[in-house]
């Protein structure tokens, strides 16, 4: 295996580097084409830093789930999960995270990297209730890069393309995986049976 070991080494490979394309694009703030992604997007992974090492995390919502409280703050509401608040936490030792957007039937995807806090404001969580549900916390995200991201990768893996996509039931189940994991005490076919009506009790 030939590793690359420099910055110099790995920038010869690429040369003779980027397009104007790739470099323009880059904002310190969201701008009106950028709040169009944003407000398009219902799906977003969350990549976060820690002690213990990083962490990507899918987060969901209705599209726009993400507020834009101005041109370089972004509000994400932590829905209700698993708890085991892994990005959170990661997030209260170390602030920077990183953000990228999908938006179904586009091969456009949006990056944001910036400095994130954990808010418990009574208020804030207020505004974000649905059903009457508030989230326990938010991130406040400060942008620091934003930029989208080319359709080459969507492109290649026929996301959005509905005969490349996989039969659930041709993969292992959630209840199945977590009976080989834990030797049956956990899951098996009746976690199966009750996730989706557990689901829908819990989203918010």
């Amino acid at each position: 295996m030939t590793v690359i070991d420099s910055l110099e080494a790995l920038e010869a490979l690429y040369a003779p580097g980027p397009a104007a394309a790739s470099t323009v694009k880059v904002s310190d703030r969201i701008t009106p084409h950028y709040r169009a992604l944003i407000e398009a997007s219902p799906f977003l992974t969350l990549a976060t830093v820690g002690p213990e090492g990083l962490d990507c995390s899918p987060r969901g919502d209705q599209p726009g789930f993400v507020r834009i409280q101005d041109d370089r703050t972004l509000i994400l509401p932590d829905r209700r999960g698993n708890n085991r608040i892994d990005s959170l936490r990661n997030v209260v030792r170390d602030p920077r995270v990183a953000l990228m957007f999908l938006i179904p039937g586009s091969g456009t995807t949006f990056r944001v990297n910036g400095r994130a806090a954990v808010s418990a404001d009574p208020e804030l969580l207020k505004s974000f209730a649905v059903d009457g549900k508030a989230p326990r916390t938010c991130l406040v995200v400060t942008v620091v890069e934003a930029y989208f991201q080319c359709a080459r990768a969507i492109v290649r893996s026929g996301l959005w393309q509905a005969e490349r996509h996989v039969d659930p039931d041709a993969l292992p189940s959630p209840g199945a995986m977590l009976a080989a994991m834990s030797a049956d005490a956990v899951g098996g076919p009746d976690y199966d049976k009750a996730w989706p009506e557990r689901a829908a009790a819990s989203l918010w």
